[in-house]
């Protein structure tokens, strides 16, 4: 199994974090973003999107970092991550947009834009990432995880990274004590790796 990955992304370390929850070993291929090597041809030829990650497992290559957590669960993991139940999918289903939506947008964008120097409407993207983690925190104080379980699923998993990260842009995680608990669970499973920021 390999994953094109780089390093300071919180898509890709979804990927990773989800395959050492998991217990499944992945060769890593790093990609530079930074200078542009995901919009070159060699890499277009993996990806059209020109993004990362992107997994590859034997004959089949799974790009998003979304896709890649339903894939691993339905193929590799126990059933609790991605339960059968039509409600629990149906609540998995929305926080999966609601990270590449709101966190995205959000808490993901002033990151980037804070690490990388990239120009953004700061106002409009604070306003997003604040509008994101009071949902996140509402949520999080009425449930132990994010759809409503008894244990994690990749709900948890897909939303995690760009919440814990949220400091890294600029964002006091202090008022959101419901979102840093869950920050400490998903710790504390077994299998967890970090990534830079979050050490």
């Amino acid at each position: 199994m390999r994953l094109y990955d780089f390093t300071l992304s919180g898509n890709c370390y979804k990927a990773r974090l989800f395959l050492g929850l998991i217990g499944r070993p992945v060769e890593l291929v790093p990609v530079d973003l930074v200078n542009g090597e995901h919009k070159q041809p060699p890499f277009l030829a993996i990806n059209p999107r020109g993004q990362v990650p992107v997994l590859e497992d034997e004959n089949v290559r799974v790009v998003d970092s979304q896709a890649i957590l339903v894939y691993l669960a339905r193929r590799y993991a126990e059933e609790h991550w991605f339960p059968q139940d039509a409600l629990t999918q149906a609540r998995i289903a929305s926080w999966l947009s609601f990270a590449a939506n709101e966190m995205q947008h959000g808490p993901a964008t002033a990151r980037v834009a804070r690490l990388f120097g990239l120009r953004i409407d700061e106002a409009l993207t604070s306003t997003r990432a604040l509008a994101a983690m009071n949902v996140l925190e509402q949520q999080l104080a009425e449930h132990t995880w994010l759809a409503e379980s008894a244990v994690p699923t990749i709900a948890d998993i897909a939303v995690y990274p760009y919440a814990a990260l949220a400091g890294e842009g600029g964002i006091d995680l202090a008022p959101y004590p419901a979102v840093r608990a869950w920050c400490s669970r998903i710790r504390e499973l077994p299998g967890y790796v970090c990534m830079p920021g979050l050490e």
